[in-house]
């Protein structure tokens, strides 16, 4: 498992809770809190555009 600088949790009104990482070799992830080990990997701009797409609604059917 690569060695991941994971941020603070960002939870929603309904409680769900995830979290975004960072490792050293420029990959992001995203995982909800307490189950980072089952993550979604990508580059930094991938994952930056989904969270774009869900908060512009493009994507809510995903969550």
């Amino acid at each position: 498992m690569p060695d991941i600088t994971w941020e603070q949790p960002f939870c929603q009104d309904s409680g769900n809770c995830f979290r975004i990482g960072t490792d050293a070799e420029g990959n992001a992830h995203i995982a909800v809190a307490g189950r980072e080990e089952h993550r979604v990997t990508d580059s930094v701009e991938a994952l930056r555009m989904l969270i774009r797409d869900i908060k512009a609604g493009k994507a809510d059917h995903l969550l």
